[in-house]
């Protein structure tokens, strides 16, 4: 069942579940998110932005072409806010800091650092709490890149837990999920009016902490 964090008659935000892709990743007929808006919906439902399959939180679809266009434009100018939360393998020595590195998909679908033909691509993150062999991190994407997050703290030299393409595959698989949740945006509606919508941590995310701790 759907949870529908935000509504109104031009914009919807989504609590996505980690495991369900937001859209169909190779076969039109396979369940995402998307396909479930659409047999819930009696129009088309745009695609705004993504999230990845194992990542749980919100995420926001528009209902007309004019909202989408709203979005989008806030989005290519970078005024929709994101924050992230990330339990990540190691104790970082900051409190906080960036990490600017190009990125750039390869033939696999796995993104990497690259100097010379990356695109720009910044993150920003604060830590939020220390365990014995992990950090608790919010985590703010300036860009949009895929995997961005995901590929910045593995080249940080610290993974986001339970990321089996980016860390030690023998290490995490160990862990239920990948410990990275899309936390909070923050946008503007079609009137011009500031929205925050929060997503709380799912139960399975609090239980790796709370093992994790």
């Amino acid at each position: 069942m759907l949870s529908i964090l935000y509504e109104d008659n031009q914009i919807l935000a989504i609590d996505k579940p980690a495991g369900l892709a937001a859209i169909p990743e190779r076969r039109i007929e396979q369940q995402s998110l998307l396909s479930d808006l659409t047999k819930l919906y009696a129009y088309k439902i745009y695609v705004v932005h993504r999230l990845d399959k194992e990542v749980s939180g919100v995420i926001l679809f528009a209902k007309n072409p004019a909202a989408h266009r709203s979005l989008n434009e806030q989005f290519n100018q970078r005024l929709v806010k994101k924050t992230y939360i990330s339990l990540v393998h190691g104790l970082l020595a900051r409190e906080s800091g960036e990490i600017n590195m190009p990125l750039r998909q390869y033939g696999s679908g796995r993104m990497a650092v690259d100097w010379l033909a990356g695109k720009e691509c910044l993150t920003s993150y604060q830590v939020q709490e220390r365990y014995k062999n992990y950090t608790l991190l919010k985590v703010y994407p300036h860009t949009g890149r895929r995997h961005q997050i995901r590929v910045h703290l593995y080249n940080l030299g610290h993974p986001v837990v339970g990321d089996h393409r980016y860390g030690e595959k023998n290490v995490q698989k160990g862990f239920p999920r990948l410990m990275l949740h899309a936390h909070k945006i923050e946008f503007k509606n079609m009137s011009g009016e500031a929205r925050k919508i929060e997503s709380p941590q799912p139960d399975l995310f609090t239980s790796v902490l709370a093992l994790c701790k």
